[in-house]
């Protein structure tokens, strides 16, 4: 039988999230998810009227390809993938992952070289763009691993994550979005953090369930050349199957000018994939009330509340500043009192303290009131 759990999930994607209609088509791509999970999907998709056109992936198998493949093969693999994706009319992601390490030996130019010819042209500038997708994990023992929690612990946690009230969480969010439609000068303060940056006149977007599950956060994007000064980041960043800590970065007119942690030599080939990775490509705020702990996976972290993630890399077309990059990845810093605290300043006026809004007009956000 069916896990109730999993199947109003599923409704929440194929009716929340993408708003299918009948006649439309769907790729749904699942990595490392039980059949379960994907047959449920096709069903809702089908009773929905639609079409589900469905691709089952391995980690296991992409890092054997990866560490095969050369230029030439990786080109053609982003030409049949990015003529499928604009076959479709929306896009599922189920993601899994037995092992979240399995692409840690996968050398990084051949990592670059899938993000070139086949991250950036399927994803980024085709899927992203076309705003009918979503992506989520599948809660497994693997998720439960990095979360510190038992298997059944996690997947309670993941379906409540998942399935907060959306509709009150986009009205609390009206007022943050408008509050930053006005805001110019945003200043990042705590902990070996001090960095400013404009937002000025790049759009701001509230995301309620539409694009994630887990969901959550307000995002924009800091004006290219802006940013100045330093961030070191809290939360534990999964990437290509290795974990960076302690990640620091310096920013000179906008450009990350000097990067360091854990793998430092690694973090800067990330950053060196092409000249749009060392720019910003989004700044966002997490305020999901169901995430406080950060757990590596990026898809939870970023939404963790009283959170905010800046992003080297690849704008959204949403809230464009005009960087282009074929690396997109989202570092998260906690602001909350238990990961060392922390200010958020819009315009010189002090907007969060430790994670908690302190002005009546976003209190709205904060864990208590969105759960009250």
């Amino acid at each position: 039988m069916t896990d109730p759990r999993l199947a109003a999930l599923t409704d929440l994607m194929v009716h929340h999230s993408l708003a299918l209609k009948p006649g439309e088509s769907v790729l749904v791509e699942a990595t490392d998810v039980p059949d379960e999970a994907v047959a449920t999907m096709v069903e809702r998709i089908l009773a929905a009227g639609a079409t589900p056109i469905v691709g089952l992936r391995s980690q296991l198998v992409h890092r054997q390809l990866l560490l095969g493949a050369n230029e030439a093969a990786l080109v053609l693999t982003g030409e049949i993938e990015r003529a499928r994706m604009a076959a479709v009319d929306a896009y599922v992601g189920l993601r899994g992952a037995d092992n979240a390490s399995e692409l840690a030996d996968v050398p990084p130019e051949q990592m670059q070289l899938f993000a070139r010819h086949v991250l950036k042209p399927v994803h980024f500038e085709l899927r992203v763009p076309r705003g009918r997708w979503v992506v989520t994990r599948y809660p497994n023992a693997s998720m439960a691993q990095l979360a510190g929690m038992s298997t059944s612990a996690f997947a309670d946690h993941y379906y409540a994550a998942c399935t907060v009230d959306y509709a009150r969480m986009a009205a609390a969010m009206a007022p943050l979005v408008a509050r930053l439609e006005r805001t110019d000068r945003v200043r990042v303060v705590g902990p070996g953090t001090d960095l400013r940056f404009s937002v000025k006149d790049i759009p701001k977007v509230a995301c309620a369930g539409e694009f994630n599950l887990p969901d959550g956060e307000v995002f924009t994007a800091p004006v290219r050349a802006s940013a100045e000064g330093v961030i070191t980041y809290n939360a534990p960043a999964l990437k290509d199957g290795l974990v960076f800590e302690d990640i620091r970065l310096r920013f000179a007119a906008g450009r990350i000018v000097e990067a360091a942690a854990n793998h430092t030599e690694r973090l800067n080939q990330i950053l060196d994939s092409d000249e749009g990775a060392r720019y910003l490509g989004e700044f966002a705020l997490g305020v999901n009330p169901r995430i406080t702990q950060p757990m590596r996976d990026t898809l939870f972290d970023e939404k963790i509340a009283g959170s905010l993630h800046l992003t080297p890399g690849n704008a959204y077309d949403d809230a464009d500043n005009g960087n282009r990059s074929a690396v997109h990845w989202d570092l998260v810093l906690l602001q909350d009192a238990a990961h060392g605290g922390g200010e958020l300043w819009f315009d010189d006026e002090l907007v969060r303290r430790d994670g908690l809004f302190v002005t009546p007009e976003l209190a709205g956000l904060n864990p208590d009131r969105l759960l009250a």
